[in-house]
């Protein structure tokens, strides 16, 4: 048997290294730079190291016609929104339509990319059939298994995660379980290719309407001049007391998610209140923490307009590479609109595809000048942020007005106050 995983990306690449100890697999994807790196045994990811993917089972390609050989296909590929927060399904098409071209008889497709309930039946199986010839449930048959991939967690990773496995018919979900069971500790099976769209949907609009909540509890907080974090370490005493912090919601999961199933909920009549209120509130953080930035910057008589800020971090979230939907560039378009002086640092991510997707310039953090800023902003808690707060001191113009915006809340207030830091947190 074979597999191809069409996308070698954050899902794509993990899945083609786990299948690879059991089948022979073909990883293609379209981005020839990535089969590139991939091949000299570089994962620009940082999920890999070159030892864990470079076997004779596992072929890296961008050549289509290797699909052929293959009878399970897995599809990958990113479900991104487009400007006006719609899903957009462009890359699923394709690689549907490029699977169509090379699926046979009793071909298994099974997607993982994330959608909204309904996609798969609606969108993906009469583009198959189109480009095919062949007839669903007939000729070839339809699994969906959502992936839960969380970058830099190595705890929670493929292996260790149970697995939700969706089909409409009992023999494909169970031949799709019982391919999964060799590389995943634990299956859920469900009767139904919708349940599991919706379930993979629903985690990622809990996750961002619970961090909503916080965040506007931060708010109101940081009006009531009580400290957010010490608040919710107390309330966490409490045994049914979820933990969230507050911050910046991007990437390419939780930002994007809640969207997928509002244009869902929007074609059957139904205006999801909740779900687009807590977005709209979260999409807002960035704008909030320039806002506080050029309070503070003026209640130390420093202009907004002639003021150097260094922003720390451009993922979205802390010690992965991945920019995908990343909240800081909201910060830095808001400071760029009050004309403030901006640098941004970060060691991780690679400049190339920053500068090719957003348009800026990153440095790496050893390249931070001293005495040379009228604010710091810790957007990101790469660990190479999280040095002792006093060696931040050698950074600023004027040591009696040391301004560090602390998103992550990094530090404590008790931290803050001893190094006489004029701060804003989260």
């Amino acid at each position: 048997m074979t597999i191809a995983v069409i996308g070698a990306g954050y899902v794509g690449l993990p899945l083609a290294t786990a299948f690879s100890k059991h089948y022979s697999v073909v990883c293609y994807d379209i981005n020839k730079n990535r089969i590139s790196e991939l091949l000299r045994g570089i994962d620009s990811n940082k999920q890999y190291s070159k030892k864990e993917f470079l076997h004779k089972k596992l072929i890296f390609t961008n050549h289509q016609n290797l699909l052929e050989k293959a009878n399970i296909y897995i599809i990958t590929v990113p479900t991104p929104i487009n400007l006006s927060n719609q899903p957009d399904l462009s890359m699923l098409e394709k690689a549907t339509i490029l699977v169509g071209n090379y699926i046979k008889k009793n071909s298994i497709i099974i997607y993982e990319s994330t959608t909204y309930p309904g996609c798969t039946e609606e969108f993906c199986i009469p583009l198959l059939e189109n480009t095919s010839s062949l007839k669903f449930e007939k000729d070839f048959f339809i699994a969906y298994s959502p992936e839960r991939v969380n970058p830099g967690d190595k705890v929670n990773t493929l292996q260790t995660i149970t697995k939700v496995v969706g089909a409409n018919d009992k023999k494909t979900l169970k031949k799709v379980g019982q391919l999964y069971e060799k590389i995943c500790k634990s299956i859920y099976r469900v009767n139904s290719i919708k349940v599991a769209e919706s379930a993979k949907v629903i985690e990622n609009v809990q996750r961002d309407i619970n961090i909503a909540l916080i965040n506007e509890l931060s708010v109101l907080f940081h009006k009531l001049n009580i400290p957010t974090n010490e608040v919710l370490k107390a309330a966490a005493t409490k045994w049914n007391f979820h933990y969230y912090k507050p911050g910046l919601v991007g990437g390419h999961c939780i930002g994007i998610d809640p969207y997928y199933l509002a244009y869902k909920a929007k074609k059957v009549n139904y205006f999801p209140k909740l779900i687009l209120s807590g977005r709209r509130f979260n999409e807002n953080m960035g704008h909030y923490v320039s806002t506080q930035t050029a309070l503070l910057l003026s209640g130390q008589k420093i202009s907004i307009n002639r003021a150097k800020i260094a922003i720390l971090g451009f993922s979205f979230k802390e010690n992965i590479p991945d920019v995908r939907n990343t909240k800081v560039m909201q910060i830095i378009n808001e400071l760029n609109k009050y004309r403030a002086k901006i640098e941004v640092f970060d060691s991780i991510v690679s400049k190339l595809e920053v500068k090719k997707q957003y348009g800026i310039t990153i440095k790496a953090f050893k390249d931070l000048k001293k005495k040379n800023f009228d604010a710091i902003i810790i957007a990101v808690s790469h660990k190479e942020f999280l040095k002792k707060l006093s060696s931040y001191d050698r950074y600023f113009k004027d040591k009696n007005k040391k301004i560090i915006i602390d998103i992550k809340n990094n530090f404590s207030e008790k931290e803050l106050n001893r190094n006489k830091y004029i701060y804003f947190q989260l």
